[in-house]
C-alpha cells in the first residue's frame, strides 16, 4: 500500500499555492487514483470538448498558438496519434501515475501541450504554469475548467498551479510524482533537481536549445507564394519573440541565387513584422548591443544593413555553436551563405541544437544529418517548427510517460 501524503504538514505547504484548476485535496489524493491506459476514450472526449470550446471563443482567434493547440487536441487528431503510437503487443500499457510538469516561463502554451501529453499517456498531472499572466493561459484554462464541468471523472487528473520559487513545495510535488517533466531550461533543471524523486520515479528534462532555418534560394524564388513564406517564418520566430527552443536563430542560405532570394525574403519579412509585431524600443537596443558585441569579439561577423531595428541580421563566415553566446531575441538572426550543407556541421554537432526549419527538399540536409552530428532532433517545414508532437527533443514521450505490464 502506498504511503498517505495527506498530512497536516503537506497541507500547510500547499496553502501558498494558487490553484487555477484542481485543489489541495486533488493534489494529495493523486497518488491513490488509478493510472489509465493511453488514449483513454474519456480523456479523448474531454480534450475534444476543450478544443470545441476554444474554437468557439472569438478572442481565441487572435492567438494563433491557441488555435493551433485547439486543432491539435481535437478528436480526429488524437485518434491519428493513437494510430501512430499504439501497437498491439499482447502486453498492457498504463500511465506511470502522477506526472509533475514544470513549464517554461516564456512560452505561453507550452504548459498545455505538456498537460495533454500527460493525459494522453494515462497520468494524473500537476502542472506548474507560468507566473506571467499570459492571455493564452486564461483562455485555455477557461476552456479546461468549463469542460471539467461536463467530464467530472477527469477532474482528479488535473491540477494547474502557480507558486513562487519554493524548494519545500518543489520537494513535496516532486516526491508525489512518478515522473517529473522539466521544461524550463538549464537553470530551472538545476534548481528543480535539488528536490529528490522517489527511487522508482523517472525524469524528462528539456534543456536550453537553439534552432536554425535552411532555405534553398532557388526553391524560394520559384515559389508563387512568398508572402505565405514570410508568414510562416514569422510564426516560427516573432510569435514567441524567438523565446521558443524551436525558433530559428540562424538562417542558412543554399543554392545559386542567394543574394536575390535574401533581398526579397527580408523585404517581405520586414514589411510583415512592421505591420503586425508589437515592437518595443528596448528590443532594438538589445539586438544592436548583441550584434556589436559579436562583431567586437569575432572577426568573422558583420551587421547587414536594414531600414531599422525591427530585424537585425548578423552575417557570419564561420558558423559554429559558439555563436549562441551572442544570441538575442525579437528578430535577431545570424545569417550564413552556404555552398555545402556540411559546412554547418560545427553548428549542429552540439547537443543543444534542436530543430532545422527547412524550405526546400529534405535531401538537401541528408549529408549533414548522416555525418554523425550530436545535435538536431527534428527537421520541420518552415512555418511548422513549433508544431508539437509526442516525439519531441529526441524523446518518445509516449514511451517515457507510460509503463508496460508484460504478459
Amino acid at each position: 500500500m502506498r504511503q498517505s501524503f495527506d498530512t497536516e504538514e503537506n497541507r500547510s505547504l500547499l496553502e501558498g499555492i494558487t490553484y487555477l484548476t484542481g485543489s489541495a485535496d486533488i493534489t494529495l489524493n493523486m497518488p491513490e487514483i488509478p493510472a489509465r491506459e493511453p488514449f483513454d476514450g474519456e480523456i479523448t472526449d474531454f480534450l475534444n470538448e476543450v478544443s470545441k470550446r476554444l474554437m468557439r471563443m472569438p478572442e481565441a482567434k487572435g492567438y494563433p498558438d491557441v488555435v493551433t493547440f485547439a486543432f491539435w487536441i481535437r478528436k480526429s487528431s488524437v485518434l491519428t496519434l493513437k494510430e501512430r503510437f499504439m501497437r498491439e503487443t499482447g502486453n498492457i500499457r498504463l500511465g506511470r501515475g502522477v506526472a509533475f510538469h514544470i513549464a517554461p516561463s516564456n512560452v505561453p502554451v507550452n504548459y498545455a501541450y505538456s498537460l495533454v501529453a500527460g493525459l494522453l499517456t494515462g497520468n494524473a498531472n500537476i502542472v506548474r504554469i507560468p507566473s506571467k499572466d499570459f492571455p493564452q493561459v486564461s483562455l485555455i484554462n477557461g476552456a479546461v475548467n468549463a469542460a471539467l464541468e461536463k467530464f467530472g471523472e477527469v477532474r482528479p487528473y488535473i491540477c494547474l498551479v502557480r507558486y513562487e520559487r519554493d524548494k519545500r513545495r518543489n520537494d513535496l510535488l516532486s516526491y508525489l510524482a512518478d515522473i517529473r517533466i522539466i521544461w524550463g531550461g538549464d537553470n530551472t533543471i538545476e534548481e528543480i533537481r535539488r528536490s529528490p524523486l522517489r527511487p522508482r520515479a523517472c525524469e524528462i528534462t528539456f534543456a536550453d536549445r537553439y534552432s536554425l532555418a535552411v532555405i534553398d534560394s532557388e526553391a524560394y524564388l520559384r515559389s508563387d507564394d512568398q508572402d505565405r513564406i514570410a508568414e510562416d517564418f514569422y510564426h516560427d520566430t516573432f510569435l514567441t519573440d524567438q523565446n521558443a527552443c524551436t525558433s530559428p536563430r540562424m538562417v542558412v542560405w543554399m543554392g545559386e541565387k542567394k543574394e536575390e532570394a535574401k533581398k526579397l525574403f527580408w523585404e517581405k519579412e520586414h514589411a510583415l513584422v512592421k505591420s503586425k509585431y508589437s515592437f518595443q524600443p528596448v528590443m532594438g537596443i538589445n539586438k544592436l548591443t548583441s550584434g556589436y558585441l559579436a562583431a567586437a569579439r569575432r572577426e568573422d561577423v558583420s551587421i547587414e544593413p536594414m531600414p531599422d531595428n525591427f530585424i537585425v541580421r548578423v552575417k557570419v563566415k564561420h558558423p559554429d555553436s559558439s555563436l549562441m553566446d551572442f544570441k538575442d531575441h525579437a528578430g535577431y538572426f545570424f545569417e550564413y551563405d552556404c555552398e555545402d550543407i556540411v559546412e554547418i556541421r560545427g553548428l549542429c554537432d552540439d547537443e543543444r541544437c534542436q530543430t532545422i526549419g527547412l524550405y526546400g527538399a529534405t535531401e538537401l540536409l541528408r549529408p549533414l544529418l548522416t555525418s554523425g552530428i550530436k545535435g538536431v532532433d527534428r527537421v520541420a517545414p518552415l512555418g511548422r517548427t513549433m508544431d508539437f508532437d509526442l516525439l519531441w527533443d529526441g524523446y518518445n514521450l509516449y514511451e517515457r510517460l507510460t509503463r508496460i505490464i508484460v504478459l
